[in-house]
């Protein structure tokens, strides 16, 4: 108990000094305490406990602070006519024995005695001083051994605390995998009881097979080589046979040294938590596949009549060389020559339309994504081929300035071709719109400084708001009347999920400007070469 022995000391020492007055100064993290101070009253001696800084008030700061240094007591038998004498405590107090020792421990200075008795010169005789050197001795021991008892103390109270906390599962194991304590937050996790851990529970029996026989010898070798074992995942089973996913980590005790602590964090909900958040990942990426497949069936079904014309072109022109063939055959002689340049051009024709059948079933069949390697111009040309017919039905011509030497691109071609459909239709429709004037659609791609694939499409309609720039990617945010607001928020997921950025502005001197990126493919950037 400190404040007994501080008592004890402080008393001892002014009994056997002869002194008046005595201050016990104890060194801290903080710096220089006083911790007790005694006065004598007759027969009696006083001692009040303190706790408070080393002031010039107290004590002879010269004195005090020489033995600090020197490590060596100081005896003034008239302080006055000392070195010291010009101390403002001598003077003031008229000072005349003084006294003042180190608590020396193992030559580390843990205090300070101070002694006075200014009724008379010479009190502290050598005699005494043998004496009070003893006792500051022993003193300085005890208050280190004290010291350290109530920091053992203290460690040991917050690591009780900490243990019947039950924030986390604590486990006190023996080398052998025997469990020799354990908290209430590990029994509960577990399911076992303390009956279970008295009659010799293991590790071995709560360990699942595929880790008992790897995993258990690399922690003991773990634990034998570091004195510690990282923490790492694995399952136990509990008492009723279910698994119970943890976080463990160990470390071995010093002495003894056969045993030591584990730490153990339940996982199951956490593992839950990752369960459901795969699962709504997975229920996130079905709808946002399903949403943009229906984007794409009614993008085109805006080109129905497009098509149409597409197609019809080719199967007019078909019929037409067909009857053309007929009557090259039917003269005499037939006309062989004439006749086969007819089936030729019949042939291309025939190719001509499956090729628009093949764009068309391709763009809206529901495939899984892909990831090819692309040279963006040859997508881009297929849908402007696509949708020339909306164009020129509302008057819109189609300006190309495709960049040669691109760098390829690694991507699913037909979102990135559903990109480009959703940006033209809504170029062509918002020129049909508008005024009659110059309705003119420009579509060309080129490089970024950084060295990305660059796709731009510049309308000369109505342009943006300001404002509205860039809420036009909003999900459910349209300028259609009727429009549902989703064609330009799919075409920005398409693109960050390829890894690039997709913007709108305005364009000079009317219109509006809308850019994506696309990052060049790694093997390409590794070989160094643009695309075919």
């Amino acid at each position: 108990m400190l404040e007994k022995l501080l008592e004890t000391v402080m008393r001892t020492a002014l009994e056997q000094a002869g002194a008046e007055r005595g201050l016990l100064i104890l060194s801290r993290e903080a710096g220089q305490r006083i911790a007790a101070e005694a006065i004598t009253r007759g027969d009696t001696v006083i001692v009040g406990l303190r706790d408070e800084p080393v002031a010039a008030g107290a004590l002879p700061e010269s004195v005090f602070h020489y033995v600090l240094r020197t490590r060596e007591s100081v005896i003034l038998d008239e302080a006055a006519q000392s070195t010291f004498a010009a101390d403002p405590y001598i003077s003031h107090r008229q000072a005349r024995s003084v006294l003042c020792l180190p608590l020396l421990n193992q030559a580390k200075v843990i205090g300070v005695l101070f002694l006075e008795n200014n009724l008379a010169p010479r009190v502290f005789a050598p005699a005494r001083l043998a004496v009070l050197k003893l006792l500051a001795s022993q003193a300085a021991i005890s208050l280190e051994n004290t010291r350290l008892y109530r920091d053992l103390a203290g460690r040991e109270a917050r690591i009780r605390r900490l243990v019947e906390s039950n924030v986390i599962g604590i486990v006190i194991w023996d080398l052998d995998g025997r469990l020799i304590d354990a908290n209430d937050a590990f029994l509960r996790m577990v399911q076992y009881e303390r009956e279970d851990l008295r009659a010799g529970l293991r590790w071995f029996d709560m360990t699942p097979p595929e880790w008992q026989e790897v995993h258990l010898a690399e922690e003991a070798e773990e634990l034998k080589a570091t004195g510690a074992m990282k923490a790492r995942e694995k399952e136990y089973f509990r008492k009723d046979g279910s698994r119970v996913p943890v976080l463990i980590g160990a470390a071995a005790f010093d002495e003894p040294p056969d045993q030591g602590v584990a730490y153990i964090l339940d996982l199951t909900e956490r593992k839950r938590a990752e369960v459901a958040a795969r699962e709504s990942e997975r229920r996130y990426h079905e709808a946002q596949m399903e949403l943009a497949h229906a984007n794409r069936v009614a993008t085109m079904g805006q080109l129905a009549g497009s098509i149409a014309h597409e197609v019809s072109q080719p199967i007019a022109a078909t019929v037409i060389g067909a009857k053309a063939a007929l009557g090259w055959l039917g003269r005499e002689p037939p006309d062989l020559g004439r006749a086969r340049r007819s089936l030729d051009r019949i042939i291309k024709d025939g190719a001509r339309a499956g090729e628009v059948f093949d764009r068309t079933r391709d763009f809206i069949k529901k495939a899984p994504p892909r990831q090819d390697v692309l040279e963006i111009n040859g997508p881009i040309g297929e849908v402007i081929e696509l949708t020339r017919g909306e164009a020129t039905k509302n008057h819109v011509v189609v300006k190309t300035d495709f960049a040669s030497g691109l760098p390829r691109i690694r991507g699913d071609r037909v979102q990135l071709q559903q990109v480009m459909l959703n940006l033209i239709i809504n170029a062509v429709e918002a020129m049909g719109s508008a005024p009659d004037g110059a309705r003119e659609l420009a579509i060309s791609t080129g490089r970024t400084e950084p060295g990305d694939v660059l796709v731009v499409v510049c309308d000369s309609g109505p342009g943006l708001a300001t404002a509205a720039d860039d809420r036009v990617f909003d999900a459910f945010y349209t300028t259609k009347t009727t429009g549902l607001g989703m064609g330009l928020s799919i075409c920005r997921s398409i693109i960050e999920a390829h890894g690039g950025r997709l913007w709108a502005s305005a364009n000079e001197p009317r219109g509006a400007r809308f850019q994506f990126t696309l990052p060049p493919c790694e093997d390409a950037v590794a070989a160094g070469q643009p695309g075919d």
